[in-house]
């Protein structure tokens, strides 16, 4: 359960409109899960959580790249090696 709040939450950080405008480290993260959003969540516009909700409900419908990345771009976050290193 920890782990889906933190990718869920690390999902939602970095699918927010905060994301697309900062630097380098989130690019990998929205290249690998562009088309998940795109498939998974049309028509969802930025704001409000809406991106982040509509992840969360997609979670088990995620592609293994995009789950990779979230995850490699969680465990940067927070000083931890991620599983899949």
């Amino acid at each position: 359960m920890k782990h889906c709040v933190i990718t869920l939450t690390c999902i939602g950080t970095l699918f927010g409109c905060a994301a697309y405008a900062q630097p380098a480290g989130n690019g990998s993260v929205r290249a690998a899960c562009r088309d998940d959003f795109q498939k998974l969540c049309p028509g969802v516009r930025p704001g409000g959580g809406r991106i982040q909700a509509c992840m969360a409900q997609h979670k088990d419908e995620l592609s293994q790249q995009c789950r990779d990345a979230v995850q490699k771009a969680q465990a940067a976050r927070t000083g931890k090696p991620s599983p899949n290193s």
